[in-house]
């Protein structure tokens, strides 16, 4: 079978639609594949003597979500969800802890 292409311009623009059209299908299915869920957050206030390690310990301990997870990435969690650069906490402060 031997094709000739006539039009070039239009043979392009044909391309490049149905690759438009593809691209649109593709990025509306993967939108209703990916789940929204809220996060859910629980607060706590920093007690005298607490440190990052040992709330993150406490949560490993007793927060389902944070079983079989590192403290090294329990603390990283803490600090990003808290928008917090470094580990120093002061008393009565809040976290936001993830449940």
């Amino acid at each position: 079978m031997n094709l000739k292409i006539v039009n070039g311009k239009k043979f392009i623009r044909s391309i490049a639609f149905i690759f438009a059209i593809l691209f649109g299908i593709s990025f509306m299915i993967s939108n209703q594949s990916l789940s929204h869920t809220e996060i859910q957050y629980k607060t706590i206030y920093v007690a005298k003597g607490d440190t990052l390690w040992s709330i993150a310990r406490e949560e490993q301990e007793n927060n389902p979500y944070y079983q079989n997870k590192s403290i090294q990435n329990i603390i990283a969690e803490i600090k990003q969800a808290n928008h917090m650069k470094n580990s120093d906490l002061k008393i009565h402060q809040e976290l936001r802890i993830r449940e």
